[in-house]
């Protein structure tokens, strides 16, 4: 059995041999699960296959560490396993799932991923919104903008951005509309989108914001200020 400072030793020295090997269902579940992880640390891709097959592990915790694993390696054979890990049974699993999909960046996932913005649990259409964020498709555009009319706050602070890191111009008039939103949180983020898409266009409804605000919110207020002044400098 392989102890807990021998894979410490093992991830000192790189040994993904060894890491591999503790792999084994021979050995300790927190064990497996720990070298899971750290072979996700050191980026090992020799073990591409070895976590691609814990993907089917009953323990969901080590389906979980093989998840993140594969998103940190970022090679895109991972790519087709973790998209059928959106549709696992454990929440946190398909949370997961998503930010590795996110993090690898290939194309192939953006109608899966725009799929699950449909999940039943919170946390895991969050971390959807921003995967969409981060794979910057034009295709997410509209599916994110139709949630800017959900009440969860979080998620529509989440949406507007990755609106801002997709970048396109067709998401102004839905960052406009949020520029009224109750949360400031939104607001704030809204006009943080705005910049990152760069449309002049906004300039006007982001003065208008900034003259109707009533100091309701500083950082609402010395957002909107900073941006402003960088349109006008453009």
């Amino acid at each position: 059995m392989v102890s807990d400072s021998e894979l410490e030793k093992m991830r000192d020295i790189k040994d993904i041999e060894g890491l591999i090997k503790a792999l084994s269902t021979q050995e300790d579940k927190k064990i497996r699960e720990k070298a899971t992880y750290i072979l996700g640390d050191i980026r090992a891709e020799q073990a591409l296959e070895p976590l691609i097959g814990l993907l089917r592990d009953e323990y969901w915790p080590i389906r979980k560490a093989a998840v993140l694993s594969l998103g940190n390696i970022r090679d895109q054979r991972a790519v087709e396993p973790l998209i059928g890990m959106l549709s696992d049974s454990h929440w946190n699993i398909r949370e997961t799932a998503a930010l590795a999909l996110g993090a690898i960046g290939d194309r192939r996932a953006v109608k899966p991923i725009i799929a699950a913005l449909k999940d039943g649990c919170i946390n895991v259409r969050c971390e959807v919104v921003d995967a969409l964020g981060n794979l910057k498709d034009n295709a997410a555009v509209e599916p994110l903008a139709d949630i800017l009319r959900e009440n969860d706050y979080i998620i529509r602070a989440c949406t507007v951005t990755s609106l801002g890191k997709i970048g396109d111009n067709s998401a102004v008039k839905s960052l406009i509309n949020s520029l009224k939103d109750e949360s400031y949180l939104v607001r704030v983020n809204a006009v943080n989108a705005l910049d990152m898409i760069g449309d002049k266009s906004a300039l006007p409804y982001l003065e208008e914001a900034l003259k109707n605000s009533n100091s309701e919110s500083h950082e609402f207020e010395s957002t909107l200020k900073k941006v402003i002044d960088s349109f006008r400098n453009k």
